[in-house]
């Protein structure tokens, strides 16, 4: 008995060592700091430009879907500007994470950031500080001419005064931060610029480095690595306020995809159409705000995915 009591008396001890060299560790790697290149961005007052920056930002790359406010859909559906100010909160299993303002104010704002430090958050995940952010804007590809568009329209927005609190990471948050967040950068040769037609090549720059389709229609693990088939239908994301899961269907160009006998008017007519289920989480506004063309192109792309012979790794670019 006496064994026995000493025995477990010792892996307590052990137990709690182990413990307590975790919770250093983790504690201690909160603020991980990484090298990451600036990329040679300026933003342009050229306002054509600006234009398409806007376009970007409104349509393809949906930025105002998280940055902007709760109306946002509404906003975009009268043709209004929509204010970047964030703000917007996302109870996850991991924390409390909010959309940080991206207007030009000097305080709240992206006023005081340097246009390569925006760049460098876009391209590599790393902040100015030199601290890898959390991967929920994958433009890692964005051409050179995009992301310069993108800076371009965030400096000529009204700036806008919104203090958004800090992320709040509880226990798991905290272990995910220290050993999981790290730098995501380029997977291809990033272009300087992108010819903007209809063709399968443009469908793959919008679906896989603008519009990040793949992001929710591949099924992923919890680390947010691509394990799925490209487009054969993504993890079900879990509804707010009490509202059902949905889950992202197959739109590849497999027999089972949702958009299988769709022609390319059909594709474009659904997205004109918006939201039909009202809390699903795609944003069909900032999308139905694309050009026919655009359209098109993705169509075109999705069409020539077959996801049952490809594999995953096509999800990753």
């Amino acid at each position: 008995m006496k064994k026995l009591l000493k025995l477990l008396k010792w892996t307590g001890i052990s137990l709690l060592i182990l413990l307590l060299m975790l919770s250093v560790t983790v504690a201690l790697r909160q603020n991980m700091k990484y090298e990451a290149p600036y990329p040679d961005i300026k933003a342009s007052a050229d306002t054509n430009i600006i234009a398409r920056g806007k376009q970007l930002v409104l349509g393809p790359a949906h930025c105002v879907n998280c940055h902007g406010p709760n109306n946002a859909d509404s906003l975009l559906a009268q043709g209004l500007d929509v204010p970047l100010h964030g703000g917007h909160e996302w109870k996850l299993p991991f924390g409390s994470i909010y959309a940080r303002n991206i207007t030009p104010d000097a305080e709240t704002g992206i006023g005081n950031m340097q246009d390569k430090e925006i760049a460098r958050i876009l391209r590599y995940g790393v902040n100015a500080k030199g601290n890898a952010v959390l991967d929920f804007m994958p433009f890692h590809n964005m051409s050179d001419e995009d992301l310069t568009a993108v800076i371009s329209y965030l400096r000529a927005q009204k700036p806008v005064v919104n203090k958004v609190p800090d992320h709040q990471f509880n226990v798991m948050g905290k272990v995910i931060k220290a050993f999981m967040v790290k730098p995501h950068g380029p997977t291809v040769e990033v272009p300087k610029s992108v010819v903007r037609d209809s063709s399968v090549q443009y469908g793959e720059y919008l679906t896989m480095s603008v519009a990040n389709c793949n992001g929710c229609h591949t099924q992923r693990s919890m680390t947010g690595e691509y394990i799925g088939a490209p487009f054969a239908g993504g993890n079900p994301i879990p509804g707010e306020g009490g509202m059902p899961a949905l889950t992202p269907p197959n739109i590849s160009g497999d027999s089972a995809s949702r958009i299988q006998a769709w022609d390319e008017t059909h594709f474009i007519k659904r997205f004109r159409k918006g939201k039909i289920i009202e809390y699903s989480h795609m944003p069909w506004t900032a999308y139905g705000n694309m050009s026919d063309n655009d359209l098109k192109a993705i169509f075109k792309y999705l069409k020539s995915v077959r996801a049952n012979e490809q594999a995953p790794q096509i999800a990753k670019r």
